[in-house]
């Protein structure tokens, strides 16, 4: 647990996300800004921010409770980009893409939480 939350390949892939969603949401329809757009990006900042905070705590029951926010966020987000396909805000490949790193994320992420509860 002394890493910092840099090093953790959740973290990474999380900041990542976030920067491909704010790339992906730039396009939106100014109506959106205060919207969907917005949505999706509080929750895509909440990812990293989540795995940021329970890392550094240093406890793993308490990494363990930062760590659930942060899978919701990520279903959030999921959910998020497939109504933005629907609205013709996004293509349907770059709903693909973002969904397909959302997954990868999710899986790190159960990885990281069925690991700290197998350490406890």
């Amino acid at each position: 647990m002394g890493e910092s939350y840099r090093d953790l390949i959740a973290w990474q892939k999380a900041i990542r996300l976030v920067t491909e969603i704010y790339e992906a949401t730039g396009q939106f329809p100014r109506d959106e800004l205060y919207g969907l757009s917005s949505q999706l990006r509080r929750a895509a900042v909440s990812v990293p921010s989540n795995i940021a905070k329970g890392q550094a705590w240093f406890s793993r029951k308490e990494f363990h409770h930062f760590l659930a926010p942060a899978r919701g966020s990520l279903v959030e987000i999921e959910t998020q980009l497939i109504i933005s396909q629907n609205l013709g805000y996004l293509s349907s490949r770059a709903v693909e893409l973002l969904l397909a790193q959302a997954a990868e994320l999710g899986r790190i992420l159960n990885g990281l939480i069925a690991s700290i509860k197998r350490a406890a």
